[in-house]
């Protein structure tokens, strides 16, 4: 039976749709009575002349909140359905089941007045197109959203005034517990005291929390971390889980609340938060836990990580071109944690990534000799510098500067978009009248969403314009880099350049340089000012055999071939013509196959064996079991040219007279007493 004279013929050949929301799932649960007068809204439906077969029930959205569609799948896909025409008329309870944002519900509004889709509830049926329907509806959006800020602000502020006091129940840190009667006491478990007393005491000696978690793990010691059924779990100790602790005011005995905001992206709130600065916390109360470390200590702790997070900051920049000869200093990035990599010149200069021994004092990620990597730099620096390539590069930079500044001419009419918005929300909101409170909510509501909007597109843009530099050659470096081009090679060899100009050369092409290492291959990924793109693998050196990619196939090679008795310098000539390498050679050497093939028990005789006692001389190891001193000793100081001897050519070792003399000569050498020998 069609009660109602809004529902027309066209209206029913389109469907109904039942829309039911409760905000959490606690309602759900225990508002069974609400859920119940929702659901015989269908009874509601055929009154109004729909079948049955023509009713649609969307529940899906139990449990979420009408403050915003995100995340209301059956909200946005009934809207899909109005759009096509599907929908004939929307039923619900009240107007705070489809919305309680204004901004949404007036969307709603619009769409089904366009879509001739009627609107009704449990008092009546409403026409969106109508004057009436729309005055009708409008108000009861209002009353709704009006009616959530309301019980928002109430609650609101109940909870402020009690945090102010610090009387509000938060959630305690592991190490605190509440009693029955409220009372916050320290967890009775002393090693759990300790443990957190040991990691403050840590932090203010070693002034790091790198440190501090080598420090932990060192002694194999872990810390508590509390679940979320509240018992105490030990864990290993990471960055991740020492840093909470070191900034949770409640370990200083302090109640704070307002430490964190939600976070919204396009303004939709997300799951993630921001910290905020303790100034702006919305309550502060000392003394109000028993506390682990001082109020004093705390802040000195706090301004520790504030100081070494600023000093992380720095070092992530690219900094300027410094005296060294590591090529890519401050440009190169690692491939497997995307972090800069750092520079090492002990013993040979290297480039390491130590992200994974900082944070979680796991392996180092990788450590790349620098020499092969800056060579094959190098000459693709080289190769770019031809004319050809110069004018090739000029011109995708000057490309990519031109796509680059339309976008950001977009962003910039985008914030002129919105600050006009901005501009006349401002507008209509004070030239409403104040005794009209639901309008002038309305208005402030819309001018708060603007003003939200414009500072993030402001905020936006101010970023894009920082990282928007300009790339193009500048045209009388260009012409510079095309004559000098050519002879530059010849130029940096000579040194007529210093390592910071060719660094800040290397730079005006070069933006950056991934790394990914895999035993001894390189993958290097040079990113070119301009966005281009080179990708090569590179072979290094390795300290091991089995560092090597290929080693246990040059294994089998070096088996198979000295079981047929081909000799160790033959074997090595093969591999060496193959493309393998032994460990720190740019050849495979004949002592490598020697060391594989004893190692499997291969034994023949390439030549005549080299005697174990040669008369009237003494070998190096000889000479050093009757010194007491280990043989690499003689034969270190004889390469750095402290020890000065010729190996002789019959035997291929170095000999020393056999003589008593010999022997006080390197007595006196171990002892310091003269500094240099000769034979």
């Amino acid at each position: 039976m069609n009660t109602s004279e809004l529902v027309l013929p066209s209206h029913l050949t389109r469907r109904a749709v039942i829309y039911i929301r409760q905000s959490t799932t606690q309602q759900v649960t225990h508002n069974q009575e609400s859920l119940k007068i929702q659901y015989a809204l269908t009874k509601r439906a055929t009154d109004l002349g729909w079948p049955e077969a023509g009713i649609d029930v969307v529940d899906i959205d139990l449990g979420r909140s009408g403050a915003t569609t995100e995340g209301r799948t059956g909200y946005q896909s009934l809207v899909s359905q109005i759009a096509l025409g599907q929908v004939g008329v929307v039923i619900a309870y009240d107007a705070t089941r489809l919305a309680r944002n204004c901004s949404h519900w007036y969307q709603l509004l619009d769409l089904c007045g366009q879509m001739s889709c009627l609107i009704a509830d449990r008092d009546g049926v409403y026409d969106p197109s109508s004057i009436n329907g729309r005055l009708l509806l409008g108000l009861k959006g209002q009353i709704s959203e009006l009616e959530l800020n309301t019980i928002r602000a109430r609650l609101t502020a109940g909870v402020l005034n009690k945090a102010k006091r610090g009387d509000l129940a938060l959630p305690l840190p592991t190490g605190l517990q509440r009693t029955v009667t409220g009372e916050v006491i320290k967890t009775p478990d002393r090693e759990v005291q300790d443990r957190l007393t040991l990691i403050f005491q840590l932090m203010l000696q070693l002034r790091t929390s790198p440190k501090v978690l080598r420090k932990l793990l060192s002694q194999n010691l872990l810390i508590p971390i509390r679940d979320r059924y509240g018992d105490i779990q030990w864990r290993q100790p990471t960055i991740g889980r020492i840093i909470p602790i070191l900034k949770n005011p409640a370990y200083a005995g302090a109640f704070a609340y307002g430490r964190t905001r939600i976070r919204y992206e396009n303004g939709v709130p997300t799951k993630r938060r921001d910290h905020i600065p303790a100034d702006q916390w919305k309550a502060l109360v000392k003394g109000k836990y028993p506390a682990y470390v001082s109020w004093e200590d705390f802040e000195r702790i706090s301004d520790m990580l504030r100081d070494n997070y600023s000093e992380y900051v720095r070092r992530q920049t690219r900094g300027v071109p410094r005296d060294g000869k590591l090529l890519l200093q401050g440009i190169v990035a690692c491939g497997h944690c995307g972090r800069k990599m750092t520079i090492q010149y002990k013993d040979k200069p290297r480039y390491g990534c130590s992200h994974q021994a900082t944070s979680a004092a796991g392996p180092t990620c990788q450590m790349i000799w620098s020499e092969q990597i800056d060579q094959r730099a190098l000459a693709r620096f080289f190769e770019a510098l031809s004319v050809a390539e110069i004018d090739l590069a000029g011109r995708t930079m000057q490309e990519s500067d031109r796509r680059r500044d339309e976008l950001l001419r977009a962003e910039q009419q985008q914030v002129e978009r919105l600050r006009h918005a901005a501009h006349l929300a401002e507008r209509q909101y004070r030239h409403s009248e104040p005794e009209n409170r639901l309008v002038t909510a309305e208005l402030e509501s819309r001018w708060e969403t603007a003003l939200r909007q414009l500072q993030n597109a402001e905020e936006t843009l101010a970023i894009k314009q920082q990282q928007n530099q300009c790339w193009a050659i500048p045209a009388d470096l260009l012409e510079m880099l095309k004559q000098v081009g050519p002879a530059l090679p010849k130029l940096w060899a000579q040194g007529v350049l210093s390592w910071p100009q060719k660094k800040l050369l290397f730079r005006s092409l070069v933006d950056k340089v991934v790394l990914r290492r895999n035993n001894d291959q390189v993958a290097m990924r040079i990113v070119w000012r301009g966005g281009d793109v080179t990708e090569e693998s590179v072979t290094i050196t390795v300290g091991r055999f089995e560092q090597l990619s290929h080693s246990q196939e040059i294994e089998k090679i070096i088996v198979t071939m000295a079981k047929q008795k081909q000799t160790d310098k033959q074997v090595a000539t093969h591999l060496t013509h193959a493309g393998h390498r032994s460990p720190r050679s740019d050849r495979f050497l004949p002592s490598t196959v020697a060391r594989i093939r004893m190692q499997h028990s291969i034994l023949h005789q390439e030549g005549p064996g080299r005697p174990r006692i040669i008369p009237g001389h003494l070998r190096a190891n000889q000479l050093a079991k009757q010194l007491r001193i280990k043989p690499h000793w003689i034969y270190d100081r004889i390469h750095n040219g402290t020890i000065r001897v010729e190996k002789n050519e019959k035997y291929n070792t170095y000999l020393f007279p056999d003589h008593p003399h010999t022997l006080e000569q390197f007595q006196q050498l171990v002892s310091g007493t003269v500094k240099t020998l000769a034979f």
